[in-house]
C-alpha cells in the first residue's frame, strides 16, 4: 500500500511539473498581439517635394541622437549602427545580471516610402532564445515611437515613415535604402500651404 502511494504522488509531482513547463513554454513562445502593417499611404498633394542624399556614417549620428534626445533607450540601452546591415547592440537587465545583445537586420525600401528591416542575425550572450521572444520582449521594453512596429511573428521591424511626425508637417519617405553600396535616398515632402 504504501509503494502505491508513493508512486501515486510521483505521477501527480511530475504531472504538475510538466503543466508548469507547459505553461511557462508557452508564455515564453508565443508572440500574439501582433500590430498590422498600416496601409494609409498619406497624401503629400500641396506638398513641395526634396530629394536628399546621405551616407551611413551622417544616417547613423541622426539615428543615434534621436535615440538619446527622445529618450528612447528604455531598460535597454542600445545603439543603432549602419554598417552593410543594420545592427543594434545593447545591453539587457536579466535576472541582476547585465547581458550584451546584437541583433543585425537587412533593410528593405517599399513602394509606399516605408522600410522593413528583416531580422537577421541574433545573439544574447550565451543564451539561445528563439528570435520572436527577443522582438516581443523588445517591444514590450522599449519605449517606441508609434511608427515603428516589431512584429515578431514575421522576424522583422515595420518603420513607417510616412507616419513619422516631424515638425512643421514635413513627411519623409524612403526612396533608396542601399547600405552596401552606400546609396540612401530620401524624399522630403514639406507642405506649401
Amino acid at each position: 500500500m504504501k509503494k502505491n502511494i508513493w508512486k501515486l504522488l510521483f505521477l501527480i509531482l511530475l504531472s504538475i511539473n510538466i503543466l508548469v513547463l507547459l505553461a511557462l513554454s508557452t508564455m515564453l513562445f508565443i508572440a500574439a498581439d501582433q500590430e498590422p502593417i498600416p496601409k494609409t499611404n498619406i497624401s503629400t498633394d500641396n506638398m513641395s517635394k526634396f530629394l536628399i542624399r546621405t551616407e551611413k556614417q551622417d544616417l547613423n549620428q541622426l539615428i543615434n541622437h534621436y535615440i538619446e534626445k527622445e529618450g528612447l533607450d528604455g531598460p535597454i540601452h542600445y545603439r543603432v549602427l549602419l554598417t552593410d546591415e543594420v545592427e543594434l547592440y545593447g545591453e539587457v537587465e536579466v535576472f541582476s545580471q547585465s547581458m550584451y545583445l546584437k541583433m543585425t537586420f537587412e533593410p528593405e525600401a517599399l513602394d509606399n516610402g516605408d522600410l522593413i528591416l528583416k531580422q537577421k542575425s541574433l545573439s544574447l550572450g550565451d543564451v539561445k532564445l528563439p528570435v520572436t521572444y527577443i522582438l516581443k520582449f523588445i517591444r514590450d521594453s522599449y519605449k517606441l515611437p508609434d511608427w515603428v512596429i516589431i512584429q515578431p511573428n514575421e522576424k522583422q521591424i515595420y518603420v513607417s515613415l510616412q507616419h513619422m511626425k516631424l515638425k512643421s508637417g514635413i513627411r519623409v519617405k524612403v526612396e533608396e535604402f542601399n547600405l552596401v553600396d552606400d546609396q540612401i535616398a530620401m524624399k522630403m515632402f514639406v507642405p506649401v500651404q
